[in-house]
């Protein structure tokens, strides 16, 4: 009896996301799972697509991005279907959409990096906001961290000091509705201003209801630069006193005078992984992106303004050149600029290969959806993890590059039948043509879609193809399975 799929793929070369050598098979997708794989050469398909040839391998998994507001307000979600991924972890970096029980006026940075007018912090429960997800999908699906500085602006009035019993009791009980709620964990930007006051001891505390659902802890940690081995040690003992994992948010060593440090650090990870569980992702590029300060400028050695809300006009603009332009000094330039973002070159190339490369490391793309012009990682990280690392300079093979952004990725983050090509698994997958795939995104011109990605779809649904978005938008909000 000739077998029925709803979708059937012919001819593909799978790479399955589990690092296994790729091989010939075609796939049935029946629903939003993977039927069949095989030759179904006998098989029909409701609709058939021809691999070709091409890979077909796991949607793959953005294991930190600033997605919350995006995937409401624009949510077909192109920047990310279009180089391939299929779902999103969102609200890292201590930043969270919710839980706001009310409008913050004026938006304390960095949330504004999700909104800077407050219109969005509408949700005064996780659960509110998970609803809304859910009665309005996006294009891809998301799992959700809630974030420490999002609870500190809702129950804090001051946040340059230590929360106080009753608002750590406070940031705790909305801790515990979140987790309730779906949140798979708790993220910190212990760097950022809003949040450098909070002790370790706070942030144990609020994390303490993470322990009874293995949720994890994600940090952006406290520093990056000089102090890098205390901040990592301060993440592991936040792990270890809650009893949950670590993952390392974007790591990265910056400052000119930490240059090679990255050994040192990987060392350290590797050390404490074998005593706790630990996870890191890192974005493959030598810049970051945040919001504009003097401090932050002083120590790059470019700048690009991302977005001003006072002077528009330089969004794109190297700082030199507007400080130039405005005849004063690069200071003097970022306080006009005020409130505003920027792209930071103060990282050094061999670091970023060497974390790449580190075995344990997941891909994250840090893009900031709203900026006006964005870092190229919000439009280019997949595929220049896959083009330009994989094939032009051989970091790693295919095959270990795509299990970076999936099957480890799915892992770490508990997302169940996510993240492999498997019988059974979720029929989240990209189709790309491993010899032309690369970012077309640059700093000169972020905004632009993927070279040889050819089709993305997302629980059995066709998101993505012919370089353009499908309409669907079957995304899922995801829980975490622990292991």
């Amino acid at each position: 009896m000739q077998e029925h799929f709803d979708l059937l793929i012919r001819n593909a070369t799978i790479v399955d996301g589990t690092g296994a050598l790729r091989y010939d098979g075609d796939i049935g997708i029946r629903g939003d799972r993977i039927a069949r794989i095989g030759d179904l050469a006998a098989a029909r398909g409701q609709v058939e697509l021809n691999a070709g040839g091409r890979i077909v391998a796991p949607g793959f998994i953005d294991a930190h991005t600033h997605d919350d507001r995006v995937m409401l307000s624009a949510p077909e979600m192109t920047p990310k279907i279009s180089q391939g991924v299929t779902t999103v972890v969102a609200g890292n970096c201590g930043i969270s959409l919710a839980p706001m029980p009310q409008i913050p006026q004026p938006v304390t940075p960095p949330l504004n990096l999700l909104d800077d007018n407050g219109k969005w912090f509408r949700f005064p429960s996780f659960a509110s906001y998970i609803a809304e997800l859910s009665a309005h999908p996006a294009a891809t699906n998301c799992a959700l961290l809630v974030g420490h500085t999002t609870l500190r602006v809702a129950t804090m009035g001051d946040l340059e000091q230590p929360a106080s019993p009753e608002e750590i009791a406070q940031m705790r009980v909305l801790v515990q509705e979140a987790v309730e709620a779906g949140a798979i964990g708790v993220s910190t930007g212990l760097f950022y201003e809003s949040a450098i006051a909070a002790p370790t001891e706070e942030v144990i505390e609020i994390c303490r209801p993470l322990k009874e659902v293995n949720g994890l802890y994600c940090t952006h940690m406290r520093n990056e630069g000089d102090q890098v081995i205390d901040s990592l040690e301060e993440s592991f003992r936040i792990g270890r006193e809650v009893g949950v994992p670590v993952v390392i948010s974007h790591h990265k060593v910056v400052g000119q005078a930490n240059y090679g440090r990255s050994k040192e650090t990987l060392d350290f990870i590797e050390q404490n992984m074998a005593k706790q569980p630990i996870c890191l992702d890192c974005y493959p590029y030598p810049a970051g992106s945040t919001i504009l300060s003097a401090d932050r400028a002083a120590t790059s050695s470019r700048v690009i303004v991302t977005w001003s809300k006072t002077l528009p006009q330089y969004a794109g603009k190297d700082l030199s050149d507007i400080a130039a332009e405005m005849s004063v000094s690069q200071e003097e330039a970022v306080e006009r600029l005020l409130p505003a973002g920027a792209i930071y070159f103060r990282m050094d190339e061999a670091d970023v290969q060497r974390i790449l490369a580190f075995d344990q490391t997941m891909i994250g793309s840090d893009g900031l959806p709203h900026d006006t012009a964005p870092h190229p990682r919000l439009w280019g990280t997949f595929p220049r993890v896959l083009g330009h690392y994989g094939r032009s300079l051989g970091l790693f093979p295919l095959e270990t590059a795509v299990h970076k952004m999936t099957g480890l990725t799915a892992k770490n983050f508990g997302l169940k039948d996510r993240g492999v090509i498997k019988e059974g698994a979720y029929a989240d997958i990209t189709l790309f043509d491993a010899d032309t795939i690369n970012e077309a995104a640059t700093f000169d011109k972020p905004i632009a879609a993927a070279h040889g990605i050819d089709t993305v779809i997302v629980n059995g649904a066709i998101v993505w193809k012919d370089g353009k978005a499908s309409g669907a938008r079957p995304g899922r909000v995801l829980k975490r399975e622990p292991a």
